[in-house]
């Protein structure tokens, strides 16, 4: 791929990162993304998959196994595609005006938390399609955080979200 088409498909992350780097968030709305970033580090989800272990549904390990699985082959993928890629976090470009988040690694694509995110919400939804929809309005709000807090792109969310999707659905229809 070029340089020119590259710039031309990298421009609207670029708009939209200055637009949301300089962006003065009311208070609520610092909290709120702040939080739903933090709920995608790792705890929600093993919360949520503790709650599930500790009911008496029939399919908990099957469901439980899922999520494992769909998790574990999103972190090994966007792992190895961000040591590819290689893509700057927006943060590290131009510095957010509120949000100041330590990470683990330096690259943006993919979002692991949006993969995550996606993955246990299509994996257990699907065995629970009752939490299905909130599962996904979680997961939508970690993947929408990144991006508002700086540590992403739109387009690596985009990715990391659909990517944590298609793991998570096929995990299930794996174990099931």
């Amino acid at each position: 791929m070029t340089a020119r088409a590259l710039s031309a498909i990298s421009r609207p992350d670029y708009l939209l990162m200055r637009r949301v780097n300089r962006w003065r968030a009311p208070r609520w709305v610092r909290t709120w993304m702040m939080l739903a970033t933090r709920a995608g580090d790792g705890w929600l989800w093993g919360m949520l998959g503790i709650a599930i272990l500790c009911s008496s549904a029939p399919l908990r390990y099957e469901a439980i196994g899922a999520g494992a699985l769909a998790v574990s082959a999103g972190i090994v993928i966007f792992h190895k595609i961000k040591r590819v890629v290689g893509r700057t976090r927006p943060r590290d470009i131009e510095p957010h005006c509120w949000a100041h988040i330590v990470t683990r690694d330096r690259f943006s694509f993919p979002s692991g938390h949006s993969t995550t995110a996606f993955a246990v919400a299509l994996s257990l939804g699907s065995f629970y399609p009752e939490i299905l929809p909130i599962l996904l309005v979680l997961a939508a709000n970690v993947a929408i955080s990144r991006v508002i807090v700086g540590m992403h792109f739109l387009s690596d969310i985009i990715v990391g979200s659909g990517m944590g999707a298609l793991l998570g659905y096929a995990a299930y229809r794996f174990v099931a």
